[in-house]
């Protein structure tokens, strides 16, 4: 149990590593929830101070969820569960999944920033790298095609978060793919999209409302 637990909350402050508000300090352009959207997202970095840094952030973030899921459990976790694994997933596994969530939460609810962070889009998708990568890919692939079409990174993001569970659904149902764990991994799938719908639920009304900002440009920090 105490193993368990120290990965999660390992996990969970890796994730919560406050980026895009290091890098704005670091640029000397002050708190990042000040600018633009208010998000302290890669996003609202890209925007607010150009795309190097905001690649950048956003790189750094994808890379906290993939630390959590992939390495975090391997160098700290022993081996057992405190709880029956009725999964067609091996124990670690599940201890991936459960890292990689808690680096999600992370981010979103962070710890050294009053607990409001970003939407968690990058560090999901580091985590479902590991775990799904053609899943990943498509989805990815998905979020190219929404934002060149309508420029909204908020947009893209929706859409690539529920491209990921119908992709597995599809793959497994329709085109008889057989993924190890579906019957356990597709409801996962399912909840990581609905959290990251969730965190985008005021960019969803700015989206029905056309209030919601395109990224088109990059600029200079501007205050909110």
């Amino acid at each position: 149990m105490w193993n368990l637990m120290i990965v999660v909350l390992l996990s969970y402050i890796v994730g919560s590593i406050p980026t895009s508000i290091i890098a704005t300090k670091l640029a000397r352009s002050g708190d990042i929830r000040k600018f633009g959207s208010g998000n302290a997202g890669g996003t609202n970095v890209l925007r607010m101070l150009g795309w190097k840094i905001g690649v950048a952030v956003i790189i750094f973030d994808l890379l906290k969820g993939a630390a959590a899921a992939y390495y975090i459990p391997r160098i700290f976790w022993e081996p057992g569960l405190p709880f029956q694994n009725q999964t067609p997933f091996a124990d670690f596994t599940i201890v991936q999944i459960i890292c990689g969530v808690a680096a999600i939460f992370g981010h979103i609810w962070t710890l050294f920033a009053g607990f409001k962070g970003g939407k968690g889009v990058a560090t999901g998708a580091g985590m479902l790298l590991g775990l799904a990568p053609v899943e990943f890919a498509i989805a990815m692939t998905v979020f190219g095609l929404v934002f060149t079409a309508s420029r909204y990174v908020s947009l893209g993001s929706i859409s690539a978060a529920c491209a990921f569970p119908l992709t597995m659904f599809f793959r497994e149902n329709v085109f008889n793919v057989q993924i190890q764990g579906y019957h356990t991994l597709i409801y996962f799938a399912i909840g990581t999209a609905l959290l990251l719908v969730f965190t985008h639920r005021e960019n969803i009304q700015r989206l029905i409302d056309g209030t919601e900002s395109k990224l088109t440009s990059f600029h200079g920090a501007k205050k909110k």
